[in-house]
């Protein structure tokens, strides 16, 4: 388990890694393959999550806009598009291979920013400590059985995409 159990800093923890993942993509000195890799098991392991274990539990709570959580699920998928558009590339470090990063990174800062400051302020306003922990609970249990199954694959993203 991580260092804390609270569901919105176990969130935020996954969004600060994946902007790691980011530069080491963009980087010709990193493993750019295995940054890809780990983001791709990371972006979907954490939005399946989300989706089961903390999406739904948030909008039982009238001051968390359900609006804003509907809104972070159409994120999911843009997001995992662009990820499965990234995978398919043949050549890393291509021209097309910079630009699908740079859509995925996008796509993917975009909804971490927005999530934050909407659901995740509203759930650390609006849900008391021990909730949060018990979600965070499940969202990591949830989360750590989907990277146990290789989630990331170019396969599995197809699956999810094309669901």
């Amino acid at each position: 388990m991580a260092e804390t159990s609270d569901v919105v800093e176990l969130i935020l923890q996954d969004h600060r890694r994946m902007e790691d993942l980011f530069r080491e993509m963009r980087s010709v000195e990193a493993d750019r393959a295995s940054a890809l890799r780990e983001f791709a098991d990371l972006l979907i392991a954490h939005a399946l999550a989300e989706e089961a274990k903390v999406y739904p539990a948030l909008k039982r709570y009238k001051n968390i806009d359900d609006e804003e959580v509907e809104h972070g699920e159409h994120e999911h998928d843009e997001g995992n598009k662009a990820l499965l558009e990234l995978l398919e590339v043949r050549e890393i470090g291509s021209e097309e291979w910079d630009t699908k990063l740079e859509e995925l990174v996008e796509a993917v800062t975009h909804h971490a920013d927005e999530e934050e400051r909407t659901i995740l302020n509203q759930a650390r306003e609006n849900v008391a400590m021990e909730r949060r922990e018990e979600l965070g609970a499940a969202f990591w249990e949830e989360r750590e059985r989907r990277l146990k199954a290789d989630c990331g694959s170019v396969e599995n993203v197809r699956r999810i995409v094309e669901a």
